[in-house]
């Protein structure tokens, strides 16, 4: 399946929703992907990314895969 073809039958599924929920989630995740597009982290901004990430794991401040699955259900 090409770009186009992906699109256009990306559209179509975005048009079904009914979910404001899902709808705001897309968005927000639209206005990032396009930010990162237009400014990507540097070297220094995702080492201190990772190890802000690294210590959120261990003093347990984390979702399981589950539960973010049974938040957008």
């Amino acid at each position: 399946m090409n770009i186009q073809a992906r699109k256009i039958e990306f559209v179509q599924e975005f048009l079904k929703l009914q979910s404001e929920d899902i709808i705001s989630s897309l968005e927000k995740f639209l206005k990032m992907e396009k930010e990162l597009v237009v400014n990507p982290m540097t070297t220094k901004e995702l080492n201190k990314r990772i190890e802000l990430s690294e210590s959120d794991f261990e003093n347990g401040n984390y979702k399981s895969n589950s539960e973010l699955k049974a938040k957008y259900k």
